[in-house]
């Protein structure tokens, strides 16, 4: 089990030292694999055969990136922004300003809690929205760390507990069907309508720590320079026309279209489960509509991908590391050396497979990649401890997602990165990485614990 740990201290360690996240992925591989007794070459067989797993996810990032570009070109992101900006000069005093804080951080949850079932972009829309508001937070001298968490919180808590969109593929796609099926052999199963009221323990405890970050942690002002950047999503071709008191003009057809197309995209992705397939539809609907003409289809398309690419390299070397973990073998040994000394505590047994599960999510930075590895293990762990269905629910959902706020290479935190860093005052490891790691995975522990107790 040491090459697990040294490969997560590894990563987690360069990636902490501004080492590029997809370098450190790849380091902390080959540390693991090499002490693991794999060789070069077989550390580099089972990195390489990882790397196709995580081509799905980059390619419907990339889709998606496009439609959100595709959907930023109807002006909607920077009418949002006039509104608020307008809200905010009308009236400065305290009171107006505190006012426009609330309707910020209600807009942003509310675009993050959508971006994972009604409007399917997942973190594409971060890019969009958040560096037109910038100026907006500058003036508030609002901390841009209490953004990161309310965008973290939208993106992890949805699909951990909304069973729609990219929650229905987290929650019964893979949570359900790999509990059932590694249960089977014992005569285990659970049904699918357990998992929402299995997982909103947890969930709560997310919640807490969101309160916590936005009312105590990040609740002083921080100030920020004034830094003019240029808005990638707007300069695909012709700009969005303003009046003269710079307010975005929008056709009432354009604003018709874009709500058809947010609409079918959502259908197309419930009834086929495919991102991809549901942001090409967004995209063919927004150019139908002269949103943006034919010709500049494939700079948007282009442009879209291109945002979405750091991501997408993340996530395809994510899972080349999460290959080389498991070609380890050693994810049993760390399971069974804990074991060896837990006896028949089941409260003890619950927080090790927890801590377990956030050490393996840290490294693999996906939530979604880590539920297969821990399934096979903690299925039988849960029943031969005892745990009923719900509890094992929590307890393997909850120690999936553990870690997917906190690590360097979760698009949890590289997401909020991507939009409160275009200027370079926002960093990701310091005010990213840490500040959801603190805020989001110690309250999952204690609520996550609790759940396998009570359930």
């Amino acid at each position: 089990m040491i090459a697990i740990i040294a490969a997560i201290v590894v990563m987690f360690g360069l990636a902490l030292a501004r080492v590029p996240v997809v370098f450190a992925l790849i380091i902390g591989a080959m540390t693991g694999g090499l002490l693991a007794g794999l060789g070069l070459q077989g550390t580099l067989e089972a990195f390489n055969n990882g790397l196709g797993g995580g081509a799905k996810i980059a390619l419907a990032y990339g889709v998606l990136g496009a439609f959100a570009v595709a959907l930023a070109k109807s002006g909607l992101p920077d009418l949002l922004a006039y509104k608020l900006i307008k809200a905010l000069k009308a009236d400065a005093n305290a009171s107006a300003q505190k006012t426009v804080k609330f309707v910020i951080f209600f807009t942003i949850a509310l675009a993050a809690i959508s971006s994972q079932n009604l409007i399917p972009v997942h973190i594409a829309f971060i890019p969009v929205l958040i560096p037109p508001l910038l100026s907006v937070f500058n003036h508030l001298n609002l901390d841009r760390r209490a953004v990161a968490c309310l965008l973290t919180f939208g993106l992890c808590a949805t699909y951990m507990l909304v069973p729609v969109g990219f929650g229905a593929i987290f929650l019964n796609d893979i949570l359900g069907q790999n509990i059932n099926t590694f249960g089977k052999p014992y005569g285990f199963a659970i049904t699918y309508d357990q998992i929402p009221k299995a997982m909103a323990i947890p969930v709560l405890g997310m919640f807490v720590g969101l309160l916590f970050a936005l009312f105590v942690s990040y609740r002083k002002p921080r100030h920020y320079q004034d830094i003019q950047v240029e808005n990638k999503t707007q300069k695909i071709a012709d700009e969005v026309k303003a009046g003269q008191d710079g307010k975005p003009q929008i056709a009432t057809f354009t604003l018709i279209m874009a709500l058809f197309a947010i609409v079918a995209t959502l259908s197309v992705q419930l009834y086929s489960e495919s991102m991809i397939l549901a942001g090409l539809v967004g995209v063919a609907i927004l150019s139908c509509a002269g949103i943006f003409k034919w010709n500049e289809a494939d700079d948007v398309i282009v442009s879209g991908m291109r945002m979405m690419a750091l991501v997408g390299f993340i996530m395809i070397s994510a899972q080349g590391f999460a290959s080389v973990i498991e070609a380890t073998n050693q994810v049993p040994t760390l399971v069974a050396a804990s074991v060896e000394w837990i006896g028949n505590s089941k409260g003890l047994a619950a927080i090790l497979m927890l801590l377990i599960g956030l050490l393996i999510t840290l490294g693999i930075g996906s939530s979604f990649s880590t539920v297969p590895i821990l399934a096979i293990i903690y299925v039988p762990l849960c029943i031969q401890f005892g745990f009923s269905p719900m509890a094992t629910i929590a307890i393997i959902g909850t120690a999936a997602a553990l870690g997917d706020a906190g690590s360097p290479a979760s698009d949890s935190t590289l997401g909020p990165t991507a939009g409160l860093g275009v200027d370079g005052q926002h960093d990701h490891m310091k005010d990213s990485v840490v500040p959801t790691f603190l805020h989001f995975n110690i309250p999952l522990l204690i609520f996550g614990w609790v759940a396998a107790m009570v359930l």
